[in-house]
Formats: structure tokens, sequence, C-alpha cells
């Protein structure tokens, strides 16, 4: 490391990986786990006392679908007590009639919707779920009459980047407070449908242009965060703000992690919560302090001007694309992989399209869609030079 360790601010629980919907572009991992593998309710609260006592301010309810957890209002309640400011992300859909509220009396802070597309037909395509599109409007109405603050949350992919202008209209429309248009990160479910998710070029300079007419345009009204694309990207983004720097998530058995995908990532042993408190996971774990500062990077990441500013870039993208977690992020225009990207891309947009690959939980990687005859991806390429 190159600097100290300084508390983190922000935490992801991902309380259970049990949804309704069956999105395409899930982040969670391949092997998603059953119910039985969750944590109970008193370790969630014992969890969430020493993330308080480690410094966190804000925690984000996810999942799978959170709301399938009977006990949310209780650790809604505790983190409120805590002063911990809560964020629940969630589907929206079979939410039954006033948890809402229920919720919010608990003490929820916010709550964040996702629309798989901005009109009905798209949005039940990408999560294989009926109806899903009328459930969330009504979610959301639901969310603004209790008096809590809204963020739309639109993933952005091929098949619904031409609906953004729709999207904007749709959060106005439903007195959001913030849209986010979050270009797919390609790791979990994403990666394994990248040839069916990712857009060309085009479509992506042309959303760029529209996204930033409408900052403009509605400043003060709505507050538009755009999450860009890696792929089409000349430098990377901090990744979680950086590995194990300022944020952690922590996976529905209590297996803590610096992001979604660094499972994925061979060699590193994550702790598990119980076994090991948080601060010491957070401050000595040796998967936390593996990619952490600037002292692991090799170059052309060591003397990079911007090694502070981007961390690095993604250590999960660099084990996906380049084959090394501690290759430069291929992302980066320095990258001697950068034209990798390029390569990723004109593969994805000449590939005709292949059947999504819908998210189950003991599916894993043989989960083909309905008819579907096609072989499933190599998920982490062969070493490429770097």
């Amino acid at each position: 490391m190159s600097e100290a360790v300084l508390p983190p601010i922000g935490m992801l629980a991902e309380l259970t990986h049990r949804c309704p919907l069956q999105c395409a572009y899930c982040s969670n991992p391949l092997e998603l786990l059953k119910a039985n593998r969750e944590m109970a309710t008193q370790d969630w609260l014992s969890l969430f006392d020493q993330a308080a006592d480690l410094g966190v301010l804000q925690i984000h309810l996810s999942g799978g679908e959170p709301t399938l957890r009977p006990d949310l209002e209780t650790l809604v309640h505790r983190l409120s007590d805590r002063g911990i400011y809560t964020n629940l992300i969630t589907a929206g859909v079979g939410i039954r009639e006033g948890r809402i509220d229920d919720l919010a009396k608990a003490g929820l802070d916010h709550v964040q919707i996702s629309f798989q597309g901005a009109v009905a037909a798209t949005t039940e395509k990408i999560g294989n779920y009926r109806d899903a599109h009328f459930k969330k409007i009504e979610t959301a109405k639901n969310v603004r009459a209790s008096g809590l603050p809204l963020t739309i949350n639109a993933p952005i992919h091929r098949h619904n980047i031409d609906e953004i202008p729709a999207f904007i209209d749709l959060a106005l429309e439903l007195d959001a407070e913030r849209l986010e248009i979050a270009n797919v990160q390609y790791a979990g479910w994403a990666l394994l449908n990248r040839n069916t998710l990712m857009p060309d070029r085009a479509a992506v300079e042309h959303q760029v242009n529209v996204v930033r007419e409408a900052q403009e345009r509605l400043h003060g009204i709505l507050a538009i965060d755009f999450v860009t694309p890696d792929y089409f990207a000349v430098y990377p983004k901090p990744c979680m703000g950086g590995w194990a720097r300022d944020a952690f998530m922590v996976a529905p058995d209590g297996t803590v992690l610096p992001c979604h995908a660094a499972g994925t990532i061979p060699g590193l042993v994550f702790d598990r919560f119980g076994e090991k408190s948080l601060a010491d996971i957070w401050h000595d774990s040796t998967a936390f302090n593996a990619f952490r500062g600037t002292d692991w990077m090799a170059e052309p990441c060591r003397s990079c001007d911007r090694k502070e500013i981007d961390w690095g870039g993604c250590r999960c993208q660099a084990m996906a694309i380049a084959g090394n977690a501690a290759a430069t992020d291929p992302a980066c225009i320095k990258s001697p992989l950068h034209a990798r990207m390029a390569a990723l891309i004109e593969e994805a947009t000449t590939s005709g399209g292949a059947a999504f690959h819908y998210r189950r939980i003991g599916s894993g990687m043989t989960n083909l869609a309905p008819d579907s005859t096609e072989a499933v991806p190599q998920l982490v390429p062969p070493s490429w030079p770097h």
C-alpha cells in the first residue's frame, strides 16, 4: 500500500440473491446463493453495528431482491438508529401493499427502482417477468406517496439504448429526484451475455449527446447521473472509488469483498463476517490489500499521472480481458491491450444477437434461454500478452 487505510464510507449489502426477475445483465455471480446460505437477521444486525463503528455512513440494501427478506424493516430500523443513511435498491415487483410505508416508518431514507426498459415490452423482455413494468410504476408511485425520495435506475445496453429520451420522460412523470443512466458493466451475468448486450459505437456516441443535452436542460429539475461504458472509454473509471479505498460489499452469506466481481480473481481468498470482525477484514485482509493504493501497480500505471484518479481502473475487468488482475485495465488508452476493447465491440456487434442466458438460481454457467442451443462462452479468456 502507498497510503494509510482510511475508514470506509459506503457499503453495498446484498441481502439475498433471490429475485423474481431474471435479468440477463445482472452483476450477481453466476453461482447464485440459495436462501439457506443467507445470513440470519442477528448476523446482519451485528454486521451493521460493526459497520457503523467502523465509520460507514451509507448502506445500499440490495440483492437479488432485498424485499424478499421478511426482516427488512428490522434491518432498516437498526441502521436508522445507528445514523446510517439507507438506500433500498429494488426491482419494484412483488412488494406487498403498505410495505413501502412500513419501511419509511422504520427509517428508510431513499428508494432506487431499476427499470429494464422505458416501455413495457423491453422491461418484460430483459427481466423475463410479465407485467413487471406496470408493477414498477405502481411501486414508484407508492414511494413518492410515502414521502421518500426516488431514483430511477436505467441499466443501458443494446436493447434499450434508444429509449434514453423515454427513460428521462418516465423519471419526470414519476417525480423522481434522480435518474441514473448506467451503462451495463460486464461482470457476472452481463459478462456471460456480453455479445448480446453490447451496443455499437454509433449508438453510444449518440447516447452521450442525448444525456448531456438533458443534463443541461433539466438542471435543477432532475439530477441525471451518467455511468459511462468502459469498453468505449479512453480512461477507466475508479472502480468502487478504488479497490478497498472507501467502500465494500457483503454477499448474502457474509463474504466481504471490495466489489461485485472480485470473486472472479483467482488466488484471492475473501473472509466471511463472523469468522473475522469487519474491522479486521477492512484493515488486514490479504485480498483487500492486494490492489489497495498504488504500490501494486506496474507500468504504465506506476508512473501515470492518473494513478490516484482512476486507481488503476477495474481489477476484475483486467482479469476478464487481460487474464491478469494486476494488468493495466484494457479500458485505458495507455494499456497495451486497449485495442482488444475495439475487437470485443466488433465481435459483439457482429455476433447476430444470440439468445439471452437468463439469470436463475441453480443454473450457473449452463443456463440457456428457452429453445437456445448456443454453447456457453468462456468467461475468462486465456492470458493475453501484457
